[in-house]
């Protein structure tokens, strides 16, 4: 029997908050040792059974989105879930740096992300940090 949504949210949330102070690591997916805000993504919605076991986005450059519009990050998104004007705990923000929608993170709730950025690692911000403040921001969520 599949869990209620709002089991499932608590989950998802759950499992990114056991990645907090995991290092920034470029293509990594290693809880502890390294992992990037697209990895971080795929690690946490596959240990909840929302992404399949295989799953993988890699290989894509480090700086794609200041040199190509082609939306690569929304590209994997879009695979399983739909955008949502009404974000809950649990669900995807994604966020436009350079050219396109480039850095992605996981609602905590109450206000607050989980996401892997450069130079922090895994962190629980203010959706509204110095970082993200005044980009476009889209919402995503999984068909619970």
């Amino acid at each position: 029997m599949r869990p209620s949504e709002m089991d499932l949210r608590a989950r998802i949330v759950e499992e990114a908050r056991s990645w907090l102070g995991t290092p920034y690591h470029h293509h990594a997916m290693v809880k502890g040792a390294g992992v990037d805000c697209a990895m971080i993504l795929v690690a946490v919605y596959g240990a909840v059974g929302l992404v399949p076991e295989g799953f993988d986005p890699r290989p894509y450059p480090q700086d794609w989105h200041l040199h190509r519009d082609s939306e690569r990050y929304l590209g994997f998104i879009t695979q399983f879930c739909r955008e949502t004007k009404s974000p809950q705990a649990g669900d995807i923000a994604v966020w436009r740096f350079g050219r396109s929608f480039s850095h992605g993170g996981i609602l905590a709730g109450d206000g607050k992300i989980i996401h892997s950025y450069i130079g922090r690692g895994v962190v629980l911000d203010d959706i509204n940090q110095a970082e993200l403040i005044g980009r476009e921001v889209r919402f995503f969520t999984f068909s619970f």
